[in-house]
């Protein structure tokens, strides 16, 4: 169990693998781990009353699955466990040099998960997010309706920038939200992964820039290949809307969100999200057996 805000709760041991998925419940978020993969089924938020709260009480699934794939290495440790207060980090190794670690807080908002694979070959992981039913991915508008605008506590011109650390070009930028909780906003935050299109989703939105961040998404699907050390989590609340830089190419004890808070502009999300802002189709088999893409 993940330590409800506010606890002094401490654990750090290992811990026998158990037969099948097991329970991560925490007060505001709960997921569940297949220990012979660690892949994540039914991530969802409970619904319980905090200052951040973004399900309006309704308890709100968002994640089916987060599933890598391992193209035959198996986890085959004991399970490696720390809890302390509201975080949880947990990892097993196996064959081939593979390792994998979760870390997870249990928060309503900010960089609450991540997903570090590890190979002994150095190559990348495969790893298929789809959401849960009644969420959905979408070319948030806030952010369409000022490509190419430079924002930020340290432009100079919003035309020209210069571009910074805290002046940053806006780009189009691919959110979650849900029909359940239409105040829920989230965002996939890669760090040395790259998303695999998948050419049967998404409209091909058109920019001056020539950036694509929402060309051949799905609606409810995304592919990732992550790099050998890299991670694939998730960062929500106005982590999720900040006109941020991309992440650095950390593969060694990254953190889950770059400390940037407060110096960038934040453009937001309708709510509810229109619905020709939604990718499409929901999800689709393009892209699953394309090859890995280069570490």
């Amino acid at each position: 169990m993940l330590g409800k805000n506010g606890t002094d709760k401490r654990f750090r041991d290992t811990v026998p693998a158990p037969a099948g998925r097991f329970l991560v419940q925490g007060k505001y978020t709960q997921f569940e781990i297949d220990p012979a993969t660690f892949a994540i089924y039914n991530y969802a938020y409970t619904g319980a009353s905090n200052p951040g709260d973004m399900t309006g009480g309704h308890p709100t699934p968002v994640y089916a699955g987060k599933v890598p794939d391992h193209r035959g290495l198996m986890l085959t440790s004991a399970i490696s466990l720390e809890l302390k207060d509201d975080s949880m980090a947990i990892s097993r190794t196996g064959t081939g040099g593979l390792s994998m670690k979760i870390q997870a807080k249990d928060c309503a908002q900010g960089g609450i998960f991540q997903m570090e694979p590890s190979r002994g070959d150095g190559t990348r992981t495969r790893i298929v997010h789809e959401l849960a039913a009644n969420a959905f991915y979408y070319d948030n508008p806030n952010f369409r309706a000022h490509l190419g605008e430079f924002l930020g506590s340290e432009c100079q011109n919003v035309q020209t920038g210069p571009a910074s650390t805290y002046c940053v070009q806006v780009t189009p930028r691919v959110n979650i939200s849900s029909d359940t909780a239409p105040k829920l906003i989230l965002r996939d935050s890669a760090q040395v992964a790259t998303r695999v299109r998948q050419t049967s989703c998404g409209p091909d939105f058109t920019n001056s820039l020539g950036l694509s961040e929402t060309r051949d998404h799905c609606g409810a699907m995304s592919i990732w290949d992550v790099a050998s050390g890299g991670r694939m989590g998730m960062v929500t609340g106005e982590d999720g809307t900040e006109v941020a830089n991309p992440p650095t190419n950390c593969t060694t004890d990254c953190q889950a969100e770059n400390q940037v808070k407060g110096r960038l502009a934040n453009l937001g999300f309708p709510a509810p999200v229109p619905a020709d802002s939604r990718l499409a189709p929901r999800t689709s088999t393009d892209g699953l057996s394309d090859p890995l893409t280069n570490p």
